[in-house]
């Protein structure tokens, strides 16, 4: 079992940035249940009903414990308040583009600087641990080996690393290098592609891609594929990550299996039958791909990883944290049931 650090949750505030967010409002939810008080980010106030509607359906008991903040990754104001009196920072937020940015350069500096906007934040408020989310972005493609584990490192200058894989990887380097100068107490997470239950109609990039698929707007896919983690095994670990002493200067791999596109619509298919016709039936070619790449941003963000293993051993995870994931299918599933309820499945 992994030990805890010294404290009752009752008299622990958590700040969670990006609280909006998918992963995010999953981890605010499990310390609600759990009984800390939770302080979320946000870019603007607005949102917070929203927010606070969803994140205490469940347990409206939390809405006292839960509170926001304005603050933004991209400007000093509003985070030394955010900070103050908290224990923890789960530092989720960053930039996830749909596709490839306009400015490459302008993604890394968001999460790059907004990493350390935080972490230097956190080290002035005195907070006990730092746990980041990081990326098997940040893992996956350098010179390792599938199965990749957290002794391996995304090279930031070959033609494998994307900008958002570049964003990841120099961001969590920089958090270490800060960390190590400081003596900030810092953890790293480092999670799959995520699925599972959305707690809201809003949805990002990896469950939009389920609902692309559900909705027949891909006929064949390309063999690509990940390694994938629900959303609420994810959030687990990062609980974990904050109050197991031996998390301390560690990174930690959180995934399940590994999914090419077509296995991944295999699964769905199988699940919702009456979908089976919409899903992709067959794979493009590499080659195809590949020649499509000049012309098209979508085939450029995966060409370099065309027909790669790119699955992830999690023993370090199982061993230091005690975490363990629910089948790989249950996600996948989840997502797929979420996009449904929700009527966000639009069918060709």
């Amino acid at each position: 079992m992994h030990t805890r650090l010294n404290d009752p949750a009752a008299a622990a505030t958590v700040l969670v940035t990006g609280i909006g967010g998918f992963l995010c409002g999953h981890i605010a939810r499990q310390l609600l249940a759990s009984g800390y008080r939770v302080r979320g980010t946000v870019r603007s106030l607005t949102a917070c009903d929203r927010i606070r509607s969803q994140l205490c359906a469940a347990a409206p008991a939390g809405t006292e414990a839960l509170s926001f903040v304005q603050a933004d990754l991209c400007f000093d104001a509003g985070w030394d308040d955010a900070l103050r009196g908290c224990r923890y920072v789960i530092h989720t937020a960053s930039p996830f583009p749909a596709g490839l940015p306009k400015n490459a350069e302008e993604l890394i500096e968001t999460a790059r600087e907004g990493a350390l906007r935080v972490l230097r934040a956190a080290h002035n408020a005195g907070v006990a641990r730092v746990v980041l989310t990081s990326s098997i972005a940040a893992t996956n493609h350098g010179s390792g080996q599938a199965p990749y584990t957290e002794s391996d490192w995304t090279d930031p200058t070959s033609a494998r690393a994307t900008p958002y894989y570049r964003s990841k990887t120099l961001a969590e380097q920089a958090a270490w290098t800060f960390a190590k100068k400081t003596g900030l107490d810092l953890a790293v997470i480092n999670p799959g592609t995520i699925f599972g239950p959305l707690l809201g109609p809003q949805y990002g990039t990896s469950v939009g891609l389920i609902q692309q698929m559900m909705s027949g707007k891909l006929k064949r896919v390309p063999r690509f594929g990940f390694a994938v983690v629900d959303v609420r095994d994810a959030a687990d670990a990062h609980i974990r990550a904050m109050t197991c002493q031996d998390a301390f200067g560690q990174r930690f791999i959180i995934g399940g299996g590994f999914f090419w596109l077509r296995e991944l619509a295999a699964v769905l298919a199988k699940s919702f039958p009456t979908y089976a016709a919409d899903l992709p039936r067959g794979e493009v070619p590499s080659w195809m791909v590949r020649a499509m790449a000049p012309f098209s941003p979508r085939s450029r963000m995966i060409i370099h990883e065309l027909d790669r293993d790119l699955s992830v051993s999690t023993a370090k995870a199982h061993r230091v944290l005690n975490w363990r994931a629910r089948p790989d299918e249950d996600c996948i599933r989840a997502s797929a049931q979420s996009l449904i309820d929700y009527g966000l499945i639009t069918r060709a």
